[in-house]
């Protein structure tokens, strides 16, 4: 009964219009104050002990390290390499883009970010060598997901965050911990590599179907001048996830050195960024930073909420009587998540739900790990179909479509990003044989 209070009360406020996190914040006190005895002082308490976590550090650091490199010539530069290596085969740019995009993915941590700095440089050229916008809109919108599951990833830093506090149990009646975000920062790996495998192979598909152009044959020596102007911008893979992998920093101190690193490289090497831009950059990371805090600092509230309510532990033990497995389970979630894209933004999505879901997960057995992953996969798919896909957004402004045009343009990559979410959900060695090969789990 308290869960559909509280759930009914959320959802009225955003049927309002009323932004998440005010509509998250309010729900938790009017429940508080109402229905409850929990003394304020422990509201109070919660409030900074919940964003009093080392680890959120992460999120600023990667935002502004993000900003550096979209405004600091890198995705230019990462462009022309991907295009040297795949521009000769069916749908040449097309393939680049996505090559690009998961190459940028890797330093950035943001999709809106990859679909900003790789699809309004690579779409204008799509259309002058005579790809249809629909098609080169379809490659960016899609492909720009990418930016969430290959690592490092601002979602999944959220997720182990989020998850960080919640009491849980295995089926064993153990403790399980939630997953660290080195840990899922590797297991991000093989699925974004796989996925962006994947959609080149429909990007290729589709030029080759409909006979789109292809570009010379780039010559070993092109190549190298390629790879040797951007190879500044690709060391940032090898400095930040190399130093995670091999202990020498957490993740929150691999983004602090990616963002002065992404500083250096785009105002000293590249160039391409001068004093005068900094201040803007600053700004607007300073912005996006404040924005996902805000919606933390109200997500731990009614994290708290659920833990002190015991709604998590009752649906665990709810969903374990009726007799339900962890295929069924997955199914629900995936379906639960895919509709919860419909209506809120990734960052939210996961900072409501993992907390209440988790529990669950691992009374039935499911890896943290994987579950991470699954989450992260719709995240993705949520980001590219409307009405409130943040990708689809950023990609209207970009192609100046209509959302409904791109939302036509998509499907294609979709349905293969819905085919792979299936694939990564019931198979979970594609998230867990590398964490387990390299001795992290």
């Amino acid at each position: 009964m308290n869960a559909a209070i509280i759930f009914g009360l959320l959802i009225a406020l955003m049927l309002t219009g009323m932004p998440i996190s005010i509509a998250l914040g309010l729900s938790v006190l009017t429940f508080l104050f109402t229905m409850t005895t929990v003394p304020i002082e422990a509201v109070a308490l919660k409030l900074f002990t919940g964003i009093e976590n080392f680890e959120i550090m992460a999120i600023p650091f990667f935002i502004l390290s993000g900003n550096f490199l979209t405004h600091g010539g890198v995705a230019r530069r990462m462009i022309n390499f991907a295009t040297s290596m795949v521009g000769h085969w069916h749908g040449g740019l097309g393939l680049a883009g996505v090559m690009a995009c998961a190459l940028f993915a890797a330093i950035s941590g943001s999709s809106p970010a990859t679909v900003v700095a790789i699809g309004s440089i690579i779409l204008p050229a799509m259309v002058a060598q005579g790809f249809p916008k629909r098609f080169g809109a379809g490659v960016i919108t899609t492909s720009g997901a990418l930016g969430i599951l290959i690592p490092p990833s601002i979602v999944m830093v959220m997720y182990s965050v989020a998850t960080s506090g919640a009491v849980v149990t295995g089926p064993d009646g153990q403790r399980v911990s939630s997953a660290s975000i080195s840990t899922l920062f590797v297991a991000g790996v093989i699925p974004g590599l796989m996925l962006a495998a994947l959609l080149g192979l429909t990007t290729w598909y589709r030029a080759r179907k409909f006979g789109y152009p292809r570009m010379p044959k780039a010559t070993w020596g092109e190549r190298w001048v390629a790879f040797r102007k951007s190879v500044w911008g690709l060391l940032l893979i090898v400095l930040v996830l190399g130093g995670i992998y091999s202990g020498a920093f957490t993740p929150t101190e691999a983004a602090a050195v990616s963002a002065v690193y992404a500083f250096v490289i785009a105002l000293f090497v590249y160039r391409d960024l001068t004093w005068k831009d900094v201040p803007r950059v600053l700004l607007d990371s300073a912005n996006m930073s404040a924005m996902l805090l805000y919606i933390i600092t109200n997500a731990v509230l009614f994290s708290f909420l659920m833990t002190s309510e015991q709604i998590p532990q009752a649906m665990a033990s709810w969903i374990t009587g009726a007799g339900l497995n962890w295929v069924v389970f997955l199914l629900i979630v995936n379906i639960l998540l895919l509709v919860a894209g419909n209506v809120m933004e990734p960052s939210s999505i996961v900072l409501i739900m993992a907390p209440i879901l988790f529990p669950i997960a691992a009374k039935l057995g499911i890896d943290p790990v994987h579950f991470g992953i699954l989450i992260v996969v719709n995240m993705e798919v949520g980001m590219c179909h409307p009405p409130v896909g943040l990708n689809l957004y950023v990609a209207s402004g970009i192609t100046r479509m209509g959302i409904t045009e791109l939302t036509i343009a998509v499907w294609p990559w979709l349905l293969t990003m819905l085919i792979f979410l299936v694939v990564v959900t019931y198979v979970p060695a594609i998230s867990l044989w590398l964490p387990r090969m390299l001795g992290m789990m």
